[in-house]
Protein backbone atom coordinates (compact mmCIF):
# COMPACT_ATOMS: atom_id res chain seq x y z
CA UNK A 1 0.00 0.00 0.00
CA UNK A 2 1.32 3.42 -0.97
CA UNK A 3 1.79 6.12 1.58
CA UNK A 4 -0.32 9.20 1.02
CA UNK A 5 1.64 12.37 0.62
CA UNK A 6 0.75 15.05 3.06
CA UNK A 7 0.38 18.52 1.74
CA UNK A 8 1.64 21.13 4.09
CA UNK A 9 -0.19 24.38 4.60
CA UNK A 10 1.60 27.37 3.17
CA UNK A 11 3.32 29.36 5.86
CA UNK A 12 1.72 32.66 6.72
CA UNK A 13 3.77 35.67 5.78
CA UNK A 14 4.10 38.52 8.25
CA UNK A 15 2.36 41.78 7.34
CA UNK A 16 5.72 43.54 7.02
CA UNK A 17 6.78 41.09 4.31
CA UNK A 18 3.48 41.42 2.45
CA UNK A 19 3.72 45.21 2.62
CA UNK A 20 7.26 45.15 1.22
CA UNK A 21 6.24 42.78 -1.59
CA UNK A 22 3.29 45.02 -2.46
CA UNK A 23 5.43 48.14 -2.42
CA UNK A 24 7.89 46.43 -4.80
CA UNK A 25 5.10 45.57 -7.25
CA UNK A 26 5.09 41.82 -6.63
CA UNK A 27 1.91 40.02 -7.76
CA UNK A 28 0.31 38.79 -4.53
CA UNK A 29 -2.66 37.01 -6.11
CA UNK A 30 -1.07 33.57 -5.72
CA UNK A 31 -0.87 34.16 -1.97
CA UNK A 32 -4.59 34.91 -1.56
CA UNK A 33 -7.52 32.53 -1.16
CA UNK A 34 -10.11 34.00 -3.53
CA UNK A 35 -12.71 31.33 -2.68
CA UNK A 36 -13.76 33.24 0.44
CA UNK A 37 -13.45 36.77 -0.93
CA UNK A 38 -16.40 39.08 -0.40
CA UNK A 39 -17.22 42.65 -1.25
CA UNK A 40 -18.46 44.49 1.83
CA UNK A 41 -21.74 46.28 1.27
CA UNK A 42 -22.44 44.25 -1.86
CA UNK A 43 -24.73 41.50 -0.56
CA UNK A 44 -27.04 40.28 -3.32
CA UNK A 45 -30.76 39.62 -3.04
CA UNK A 46 -32.59 38.14 -6.00
CA UNK A 47 -35.79 39.89 -7.11
CA UNK A 48 -38.36 39.23 -9.80
CA UNK A 49 -39.76 42.12 -11.79
CA UNK A 50 -42.48 42.01 -14.42
CA UNK A 51 -41.97 44.35 -17.39
CA UNK A 52 -44.41 45.14 -20.19
CA UNK A 53 -43.30 43.40 -23.39
CA UNK A 54 -42.74 46.68 -25.25
CA UNK A 55 -40.49 48.02 -22.48
CA UNK A 56 -38.54 44.78 -22.35
CA UNK A 57 -38.04 44.90 -26.11
CA UNK A 58 -36.62 48.43 -25.79
CA UNK A 59 -34.38 47.36 -22.90
CA UNK A 60 -33.03 44.42 -24.91
CA UNK A 61 -32.40 46.62 -27.95
CA UNK A 62 -30.46 49.19 -25.92
CA UNK A 63 -28.52 46.49 -24.07
CA UNK A 64 -27.51 44.92 -27.39
CA UNK A 65 -26.46 48.32 -28.73
CA UNK A 66 -24.23 48.83 -25.69
CA UNK A 67 -22.93 45.25 -25.78
CA UNK A 68 -24.11 44.34 -22.29
CA UNK A 69 -26.58 41.87 -20.85
CA UNK A 70 -30.15 42.80 -20.05
CA UNK A 71 -29.44 42.44 -16.34
CA UNK A 72 -26.33 44.64 -16.49
CA UNK A 73 -28.23 47.31 -18.41
CA UNK A 74 -31.10 47.37 -15.90
CA UNK A 75 -28.68 47.54 -12.94
CA UNK A 76 -26.69 50.41 -14.42
CA UNK A 77 -29.75 52.43 -15.42
CA UNK A 78 -31.33 52.00 -11.99
CA UNK A 79 -28.08 52.95 -10.23
CA UNK A 80 -27.74 56.02 -12.49
CA UNK A 81 -31.33 57.08 -11.82
CA UNK A 82 -30.89 56.69 -8.06
CA UNK A 83 -27.62 58.61 -8.07
CA UNK A 84 -29.24 61.41 -10.06
CA UNK A 85 -32.13 61.75 -7.60
CA UNK A 86 -29.77 61.65 -4.60
CA UNK A 87 -27.73 64.63 -5.83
Amino acid sequence: MKKQQRTSKPKALPAVSLDAMHDNGVDLSSLMDQSKATRPGRAVQRVNVDFPVDLLRDIDQEARRLGVTRQAFIKVRLADALAKTAS
